[in-house]
């Protein structure tokens, strides 16, 4: 496995920007927008590819993974 799959990736719709905004919360402060969802996400698996990259270039230990926690299934539960 990638570490890129060990972060939770959210690809959403943001009323106030009226765009589809792209975040991995835990790895990459901010993240990317746009008006095509597929193109963000794209977009977003790449920041997360570069975010690692720059960790293992610092030497830096990774953050904490937030993939594997069953958090779409936690997430319905809310809704």
């Amino acid at each position: 496995m990638k570490d890129s799959a060990k972060y939770a990736k959210i690809v959403e719709w943001s009323e106030e920007d009226q765009c589809y905004v792209g975040s991995a919360p835990g790895l990459v402060v901010g993240g990317c927008h746009g008006d095509d969802e597929k193109q963000v996400f794209e977009e977003l698996c790449q920041i997360v590819e570069e975010a690692i990259a720059l960790y293992r270039k610092d030497n830096k230990p990774l953050p904490p993974a937030t993939s594997g926690h069953d958090l779409a299934n936690r997430l319905q539960s809310i809704a």
